[in-house]
Formats: C-alpha cells, sequence, structure tokens
C-alpha cells in the first residue's frame, strides 16, 4: 500500500467524522424544539473545548511516535460522541457530547498534517496536503449527499448510522498506513540529522510566542471565523424557518455546494501559492466573506445556496491548504510544527466558538439578515490586519522559491 494513497483515503473518510455530525446539528435541535439561542451556545461550548484541546494536541503529535494510534483513537471518541445524540437531547447531553466530539477531533488536524509532513517531507508538503484537502472536501460531498438523502428517506437516525460507518472506514485506512513511512523528525519540522541540542531546544514553545507572522496570520484567522462559523448553520436555518426547504436535503446542498467548490480551490491552491505568494492568496479568501455576509441577508431563498456557499468555498478551500502549508514554512527547522499548527487551529477556533453563540443571539433578537450583515462586518476585521502588516508579512509569505532560508522564517 503507498502511503500517500492510504492517507488521502484517511482524509476522504475523515471528513464525515472530524465534524460529528456538523451542521446537521442545527436542524437536528431544532427539529428537537430547539431555539437558535440555545442551538448556538451549545455549539459554542464545544468549540471552547475543542480550541483548549488543540495546543496540547499539537505537543502531543510532536512528541509521539505513534501518530496513527492517536488518529484512531481520536476517529473512534469523536464518532461515539456523535451517536449519543441519537438517543438523547437533553441540554447538558447535548453539550456533552459537543465537548467530546470537539476534544477528540481536536488532535485529528495535527495528526494528520503531522503524518503527512513524516510521509513527503518539507519539499513535497504543499503538493500532497492539497491532494488531502481534495480528497477531504470529496469526502464531505460525499457524507453530505448521502446524510441528506438517507435524512430525507429514512430520518436523521440514517446520518447518525451513515457518520459510524464512516468512522469505521477512516481507522482502517489509518492502520493501511505503513508505520515506517512515517519520519518523526520531518513530522515535527526537523531534518533527519537533526542533533541532540535541536531537539532539545525544540521542546519550548518561545519560538512560537516570537514568531510575528505565524501571530499576525493567528490573529486574523480568529477575526475571519468569527464572522465565518455561524454562516453555514445559520443560513440552512433562515431558510428552512421561511419554509423554503427540507431541513435535510437542504443543509446537504449547503454542504455539497461549499464542498465541490473547495475541490477545485484546494485542487489549484498549491498553483496559486507558487505564482501569488502565500499573502495574496489569503487575501483573496479575505475578501470573499464580507461579500458572503452580504448575498447571504439579500438573498434567504432556495437558490441563494450558490453564491453564498460557492463564496464559503473560494475561501475556506484555499485556506484549508494554504494555513498548514504556510505554517510548516514559517515553522521549519523549529522542532515545533505540529504545535504551531495547534496554536493557530486554537486562536483561530476562539473566534469560530464564539461566532454561533453571536449569530444565534443576532437571529433571534433582529432576525437572520441582520446577523448575516454583522457576521459580514466583522470579517473585515481580518482583511484589514493582513492588509495593514502586509509589508512584514510579503517577506515570507510571498511567491515560493523552493527552498528560503529557514532562519529567516521563523523570526
Amino acid at each position: 500500500m503507498n502511503p500517500r494513497y492510504a492517507l488521502e483515503a484517511l482524509n476522504f473518510f475523515m471528513a464525515d467524522v472530524q465534524a460529528g455530525i456538523g451542521p446537521f446539528l442545527g436542524v437536528y435541535l431544532q427539529a428537537q424544539g430547539w431555539h437558535p439561542g440555545a442551538i448556538g451556545t451549545v455549539m459554542t461550548l464545544g468549540g471552547v473545548a475543542g480550541l483548549l484541546a488543540t495546543s496540547p494536541a499539537g505537543a502531543l503529535i510532536d512528541g509521539t511516535r505513534h501518530k496513527r494510534g492517536v488518529i484512531v483513537v481520536a476517529g473512534v471518541m469523536t464518532t461515539l460522541a456523535s451517536l449519543v445524540l441519537w438517543v438523547a437531547h437533553t441540554y447538558w447531553m447535548v453539550a456533552t457530547s459537543q465537548i467530546l466530539t470537539a476534544v477528540t477531533g481536536a488532535a485529528l488536524g495535527p495528526a494528520v498534517a503531522g503524518v503527512t509532513l513524516g510521509i513527503v517531507h518539507e519539499r513535497g508538503f504543499d503538493q500532497q496536503f492539497g491532494r488531502n484537502q481534495v480528497a477531504n472536501h470529496a469526502g464531505n460531498v460525499a457524507g453530505a449527499a448521502l446524510s441528506g438523502w438517507f435524512g430525507w428517506r429514512y430520518g436523521f437516525g440514517a446520518v447518525f448510522a451513515l457518520a459510524g460507518a464512516f468512522g469505521a472506514l477512516s481507522v482502517i485506512w489509518t492502520l493501511l498506513i505503513p508505520r515506517d513511512s512515517i519520519d518523526h523528525d520531518s513530522a515535527r519540522g526537523l531534518a533527519a540529522t537533526s542533533s541532540a541540542l535541536e531537539h532539545e531546544q525544540a521542546s519550548g514553545f518561545r519560538v512560537l510566542a516570537t514568531c510575528r507572522p505565524l501571530l499576525l496570520l493567528s490573529a486574523s484567522l480568529a477575526m475571519f471565523h468569527l464572522g465565518n462559523a455561524a454562516m453555514l448553520p445559520l443560513y440552512g436555518l433562515a431558510v428552512v424557518a421561511a419554509h423554503k426547504g427540507n431541513p435535510s436535503a437542504f443543509t446537504a446542498q449547503t454542504i455539497v455546494v461549499a464542498q465541490l467548490v473547495m475541490i477545485v480551490a484546494a485542487y489549484f491552491a498549491n498553483r496559486l501559492i507558487q505564482r501569488l505568494g502565500y499573502w495574496r492568496v489569503m487575501l483573496v479568501t479575505f475578501l470573499a466573506l464580507p461579500l458572503r455576509g452580504l448575498v447571504a441577508a439579500l438573498f434567504i431563498t432556495g437558490w441563494g445556496v450558490w453564491p453564498v456557499q460557492g463564496l464559503d468555498g473560494i475561501g475556506a478551500g484555499l485556506q484549508s491548504v494554504v494555513v498548514p502549508a504556510l505554517v510548516v514554512r514559517l515553522l521549519k527547522g523549529t522542532g515545533r510544527v505540529n504545535v504551531g499548527q495547534g496554536m493557530v487551529m486554537t486562536v483561530q477556533g476562539i473566534g469560530a466558538s464564539l461566532s454561533p453563540a453571536l449569530g444565534g443571539v443576532l437571529a433571534e433578537h433582529f432576525g437572520y439578515a441582520a446577523a448575516f450583515l454583522v457576521l459580514g462586518t466583522v470579517s473585515t476585521g481580518s482583511l484589514a490586519l493582513w492588509l495593514l502588516s502586509g509589508t512584514s508579512l510579503k517577506k515570507v509569505c510571498g511567491v515560493r522559491r523552493d527552498l528560503a532560508d529557514p532562519g529567516s522564517l521563523a523570526t
């Protein structure tokens, strides 16, 4: 088994596992009589738990030589936590499920990034991670389409059954990755010939706090996700509340449209990085979100899903490849790449975890259109910070000349 093929298959099936039942949670709880504010709050609890777990998870991936085992355990626990919702709908049971899903799912992102880096090394990471994300978004399309059809045909129980099946298949493909194909030094951003001193220095977190481009990237992503995270579930709730779509089928449609665009965006992301550089590609993603909020506010209707989720696909699809690749570049040689991935995910997770609560409260008190406008306006903070910091960021986020001086990338 070629480890790259197994890695891509893992990303395909992991897509339905990592987010639990994802956007279906909102319409599922709405069908159980929950209000938008309560739905947003319980999603926020899960988001907070996930962001607290992400950096420690990254440190675990840097330090362990059992990365496949971490993926297996996290995948099984995430699936089981999601299946609990099938039989329990009380507030605290749902909250507990979301917390467990977030905590165990937090390890999957850094673990897969670390395994990828360990297999293909730093030079091949951008291209392979782009392939991973194409597979991941394709898995989201397949999972959402099947969930929507099964949910429409057999009810929400089928959505949970499908999540369990994808969880089992993700475990199988993880175990099919050959253990000796992973270079654990490369997986944390160290060369295979690293000295004992370099390993000792890699145990510190100071490099993260002193890497200004990494901090600017994290802050920009936090503001982006504060505006972005709530839009998909809120748009589904808005259209369903207006009686313009079946809950399961329309929610599946919102996911499928975005993920199809993300497949194309992820496929071309590496080429765009080579032509435009990381900074300009990230600028495109930050421009897409304010426009998405405006379109969502103006067109709360069945066909509005195409422009609203198409813009999401452009922004999130490019970021799914560019952000991990940029972190690898910035922290090359530090031995703290996966902690860096975890730190970025943690900071951006602060925005993402607050977004559902903010969006839910706005929708409940001022209406869905106002919520979309405010969320789009909030996200302009990421655009402003990225532009204002452009002079310093372009030096390390420009067009890649393989390979730049690693010493200049982590300062």
